[in-house]
């Protein structure tokens, strides 16, 4: 008897076929099958239907990936649009402007025009952030970058580096260009703005520079700054152009920078005392003390070389000490030497700078305690913007130095906001009325009316006065006969060291 061979089930080598496909990933196959419903038929079921699934959550794993991937690069681009923009007023930043610097000098170097690029400075923030707060000074900066904004094309880049420092890059361009703009610019900034209630103006210093072939970014900025500081060096808000001689002069100013910091250490420095005379008695009654520098090389300086560098360096503040520490030290001695009586005073200048720094009032007091001398034989004097425009900080500095029993001087009156609601409000004893008004009391007869009438306004608010820049008996004579109190200038003698003030007032009275 011999057995039947029965041919093979065609749907097993398909199904056979389905599960390597499948397995090699291709998830859309689907293994036919026909009507029987029988184990063959229920695998191919089973497998499909493991493929429909399969490829459902690949597919869902994918769309899951590609929304991360999504997010991912979304982050990504905000983390570079974040690191390249300024937070506050959303312009670019340092890192941005050298960028697009490095490009453009990139493209200057190939034989296109060269850019062209602006450093501003603006001129009176300190004073907002310092009058009105920190708030309303960001306020002014994001007002002052919309401006910039509007003032140039949307291929310029316009950049805060910092502080109330901006730049403006303007690709592609020539002097004349760029001289269009940074008037443009100008004219944009000196419209007044509103902060709260308030309508401020606040202008701005230009530094303008056209790169050179081959030129650095950094050298470009370095060289762009230095104009600005020279426009800055300027009265009223302009714009200076780069040239090769301001870059030797910002090297000298580093290299006096040094040498400067090396004086306060080494007592290069010295004081000179000018006289402050009683107009009733003639009496010397006081001195102003009146920094010099005796420089190794360049000699003697006069203040105004070097004390406007210190005021922008910060040095101002340990240069202040100074002076302060050895002008009370000298009053002692003389005091010790019974050369001068107890109402004898001192007079010492401070800056803005020196007012708000909060270790003042401890400063004067440590060195108060150190020489013994009493507190009223020391008059601060601040000009008159210092003591009117002065925030939070210089008020507490103010009325810190009037409890110790320091005695406050206003210099310059009536070069500013002259004004009697202005006195009856500040924490100040004397009055010192600028040597402009002094100059004129000879044969100006209006002239001798308008100064009468400032001391009355000193003495209606109770304080007394003091008149600098007399250079002549008959104006010492003219301001006794108003009634001023004491008198300063070189009639009664020019600062001079100690030892020649001290024959000064060893000759007895001046006048009659």
């Amino acid at each position: 008897m011999s057995v039947k061979n029965e041919a093979p089930d065609p749907r097993l080598h398909a199904l056979v076929e389905g599960i390597v496909r499948i397995a090699g990933g291709d998830l859309s196959t689907r293994i036919p099958h026909s009507g029987a419903r029988d184990d063959v038929a229920a695998v191919i079921a089973g497998i499909n239907l493991m493929a429909d699934d399969l490829q459902t959550i690949y597919q869902e794993l994918e769309d899951r990936v590609e929304s991360r991937t999504a997010m991912l690069r979304a982050a990504q681009v905000e983390l570079e649009r974040m690191a390249l923009t300024d937070p506050l007023t959303q312009l670019a930043n340092r890192t941005a402007l050298n960028s697009v610097l490095s490009h453009a000098l990139a493209e200057s170097s190939r034989g296109e025009m060269p850019p062209a690029l602006l450093i501003l400075d603006l001129d009176s923030f300190k004073g907002i952030n310092d009058t009105l707060g920190h708030s309303a000074g960001d306020d002014v900066l994001r007002v002052i970058a919309r401006r910039l904004q509007n003032a140039v094309r949307e291929t310029d880049t316009v950049a805060r580096l910092g502080g109330d420092e901006f730049a403006v890059m303007l690709p592609k361009s020539n002097l004349v260009r760029a001289r269009r703009v940074a008037n443009r610019i100008l004219t944009a900034l000196s419209e007044s703005l509103d902060v709260g209630d308030l309508k401020i103006t606040c202008g701005t210093s230009i530094g303008l520079r056209i790169a050179e072939p081959g030129q650095s970014v950094d050298d470009l900025v370095m060289e762009a700054d230095t104009a600005m500081y020279a426009a800055k060096a300027q009265p009223h808000s302009s714009i200076k152009v780069f040239e090769p001689a301001l870059l030797y002069a910002r090297r000298l100013q580093s290299v006096m920078i040094t040498e400067m910091r090396e004086a306060i250490l080494q007592d290069q420095l010295t004081l000179h005392y000018q006289p402050v005379v009683d107009l009733a008695s003639g009496r010397i009654e006081g001195v102003e003390a009146l920094v010099r520098w005796n420089h190794p090389e360049r000699g003697l300086l006069m203040p105004d070389q070097f004390i406007p560098l210190a005021e922008e360096t910060g040095m101002i503040v340990d240069l202040g000490h100074w002076v302060l520490r050895n002008a009370v030290r000298q009053l002692r001695k003389w005091q010790q030497e019974q050369q001068v009586d107890s109402t004898f005073n001192v007079r010492v200048n401070i800056s803005t700078t020196e007012l708000q720094n909060l270790e003042l009032i401890e400063h004067v007091r440590d060195i108060l305690r150190e020489t013994g001398v009493d507190a009223s034989n020391l008059i601060v004097e601040l000009t008159e913007s210092m003591a009117v425009n002065g925030g939070d900080v210089d008020q507490y500095s103010l009325n810190g130095l009037r409890r110790l029993g320091v005695q406050l001087e206003i210099d310059d009156f009536g070069t500013g906001y002259s004004s009697i609601s202005y006195l009856r409000k500040l924490p100040v004893n004397v009055v010192k009325i600028d040597r402009s008004l002094i100059s004129g009391l000879g044969d100006d007869e209006e002239q001798r009316d308008f100064v009468a009438a400032v001391l009355h306004l000193i003495h209606a608010c109770g304080l007394k006065a003091l008149a600098e820049g007399i250079e002549t008996a008959e104006q010492a004579d003219v301001l006794r006969e108003m009634g001023c109190g004491s008198g300063q200038g070189y009639y009664f003698g020019r600062p001079a060291p100690a030892a020649e003030i001290m024959v000064l007032i060893g000759r007895g009275k001046f006048g009659s």
